[in-house]
C-alpha cells in the first residue's frame, strides 16, 4: 500500500509514543480520540495501532462507525517492531555514531560523570543492568566504548532481569541486543507474577523487588556495583516532583551504597546527558526499543503506580518544557539548584535522618 493513501494512527500514551512509533505516525491517545478526530485524513485510509493490537481494533471500529475507512494493525507495535529488525551488520557505524556525531553531546558526557562523581574504579566489576530501554542500552554500548579507551582495567556484565516477561518483548530485548552486539546474561524471576493481582502498589512493589534481584544476581556474579540508566532529565523532574508533591527538597544522587546488600554500590553514569541527546541517538541509527515490557502494559495501559506517578512525572516534564521556553537554561538552573544549597538561608534540613532547625545555632551568630 503505498503511503499517500494510507495515515498511520497511534493511539498509545504521548510518553510510549515518546519512545518509538512508527514513522509519519500521529499520535492521538485512544483517550482523546473523539474529541480530535477532525484531525484525521478523511480522504486515506486510517491504520490504528497500539501496543500490542488489544486497543486498537476497538479504536478502529468507533473511527468505522464515524464513517472514516479504518482498521487495525494486527499485533500493533510489538509485532511491527519484531517483523522489522534489520539483520544487516550495523554495529560498527551505531558505535562510530558515538564516537564521532554524538561524542560532544553523550560520549563526553558520560566520561564526565564518570570521572566528576568516581562511579568506575580499578578493579570494578559493574553489572550494567538492560531494562530493553533506549537508556539503559544506550549505556550498555557507551561501557563498551569505555572499556576500549580507560586507562585502567575493569569488568562489565550486561544483566538482564525477566521478570515474567511475553515472548514479543524478550524477543525484543534479545534481537536489539544482537544489532548492538552486547553480550547479555540473562536470569529468570517470577516477579509479574508475584505482584500481578496486587491492587495497591503493585509497580512500587515491583520495582523494588526487581532492584533486589539485580543486587543479589550481581552480587553472586562477582559484582560490587550494578549501573542504571536514569538520565539528567530524570534527575531534574525528581527534584520538582519532590518539592511539589513530596514537600521536600531530594534528588537522585548519581551513586549509592546499598543498604541491603554489603560491599555493593549503585550508580548512574547517564546522570548528565539529556533525554533529547538519547532520542536522537535512537533516531540517528533507527534503532526501536520497548518502553516498557511489564505485564500490566500488554493491553496496552500505561505503567502507573496508583495511575499517578507516572502520569505526575509527565506533567512535571511538560512544565519544564513551558518554563524552558521562556527560559532556555530552565533545566540546568535546576540541576544546579541542588549543588548550590546554601544552608544559611535553609530553616531546617536533615542529616542521616535527624531534621536541624535554623534555630539552633541562631543565637551565637
Amino acid at each position: 500500500m503505498e503511503q499517500e493513501t494510507y495515515q498511520l494512527l497511534d493511539i498509545r500514551s504521548m510518553e510510549a509514543f515518546d519512545h518509538g512509533h512508527l514513522k509519519d505516525a500521529l499520535n492521538i491517545p485512544a483517550n482523546e480520540l473523539i474529541e480530535r478526530k477532525d484531525e484525521l485524513q478523511t480522504e486515506k485510509k486510517i491504520i490504528v495501532y497500539c501496543q500490542s493490537g488489544v486497543i486498537s481494533t476497538d479504536q478502529a471500529e468507533l473511527l468505522s462507525g464515524f464513517g472514516f475507512d479504518a482498521c487495525s494493525l494486527e499485533g500493533g507495535y510489538d509485532k511491527w517492531l519484531l517483523n522489522h529488525f534489520q539483520e544487516t551488520a550495523r554495529n560498527a557505524d551505531i558505535e562510530k555514531s558515538i564516537r564521532k556525531k554524538f561524542h560532544k553531546s553523550i560520549f563526553s558526557k558520560f566520561t564526565k560523570a564518570i570521572n566528576e562523581y568516581q562511579l568506575v574504579r580499578e578493579g570494578d566489576k559493574i553489572a550494567v543492568c538492560i531494562s530493553g530501554g533506549k537508556d539503559s542500552m544506550l549505556m550498555a554500548k557507551l561501557f563498551q566504548e569505555l572499556q576500549r579507551h580507560h586507562k585502567f582495567p575493569f569488568e562489565v556484565v550486561y544483566l538482564v532481569m525477566d521478570p515474567g516477561y511475553n515472548e514479543r518483548n524478550r524477543q525484543i530485548i534479545e534481537q536489539n541486543a544482537k544489532i548492538l552486539n552486547i553480550p547479555l546474561t540473562i536470569f529468570e524471576t517470577n516477579i509479574f507474577e508475584a505482584v500481578y493481582n496486587i491492587e495497591k502498589s503493585p509497580c512500587y512493589l515491583c520495582a523494588r523487588m526487581r532492584r533486589g534481584h539485580l543486587y543479589s544476581k550481581a552480587k553472586e556474579l562477582g559484582c560490587n556495583k550494578i549501573a542504571l540508566g536514569h538520565h539528567f532529565d530524570d534527575v531534574i523532574e525528581t527534584i520538582l516532583m519532590g518539592m511539589l508533591y513530596g514537600g521536600q527538597v531530594q534528588t537522585m544522587m548519581p551513586k549509592l551504597h546499598s543498604i541491603h546488600f554489603e560491599g555493593m554500590e549503585l550508580i548512574r553514569p547517564l546522570y548528565l546527558i539529556r533525554e533529547e541527546d538519547i532520542k536522537h541517538w535512537r533516531d540517528y541509527n533507527s534503532l526501536h526499543f520497548i518502553q516498557c515490557a511489564c505485564r500490566f502494559t500488554d493491553t496496552c495501559t500505561t505503567c502507573r503506580p496508583n495511575g499517578e506517578s507516572a502520569s505526575k512525572r509527565m506533567e512535571i516534564k511538560h512544565m519544564i518544557a513551558e518554563m524552558k521556553k521562556v527560559n532556555p537554561y530552565v533545566e540546568t538552573n535546576i540541576f544546579r539548584s541542588i549543588e548550590n544549597v546554601n544552608l544559611d538561608t535553609v530553616v531546617a534540613y536533615k542529616k542521616n535522618g535527624v531534621r536541624h532547625s535554623f534555630l539552633e545555632d541562631y543565637e551565637s551568630c
